[in-house]
């Protein structure tokens, strides 16, 4: 796959999980648990960003903070979920709001990684 499509990829595949636990808020079940949401290497985009990206990519200037933020962003994701399963809809959906952490890590994320495709010009 080309390098710039899997960024693409870790783009949508991010952005779906706003829809993902507003689900388990909704429902207060989800097929993920907290557990191994909040490790950052069992998405398809981690395990390419930990084990499959290229050399000159991990040696680029943003990839350590992309790393950074999707570690993070996977830890506040996991919190939410976990909330959401525990039936503290409000408490989940604060956590989600429009000044939440989760929403700044989620953009930081989407920014980098936008960055690092531009890099590639």
């Amino acid at each position: 796959m080309d390098l710039r499509q899997e960024i693409n990829n870790a783009i949508t595949a991010h952005g779906l999980w706003r829809a993902h636990l507003q689900e388990a808020i909704d429902d207060g079940t989800s097929e993920y648990s907290p557990a191994i949401i909040a490790t950052d290497d069992h998405c398809d985009f981690g395990k390419w960003l930990q084990k499959e990206i290229s050399p000159e990519l991990k040696n680029s200037p943003s990839y350590s903070d992309i790393v950074k933020q999707h570690a993070a962003f996977h830890k506040e994701a996991a919190k939410i979920l976990e909330l959401a399963l525990a039936g503290d809809k409000h408490a989940a959906m604060a956590r989600m709001d429009s000044l939440s952490e989760f929403l700044s890590l989620s953009a930081s994320l989407i920014v980098g990684l936008i960055a690092l495709k531009k890099s590639l010009d």
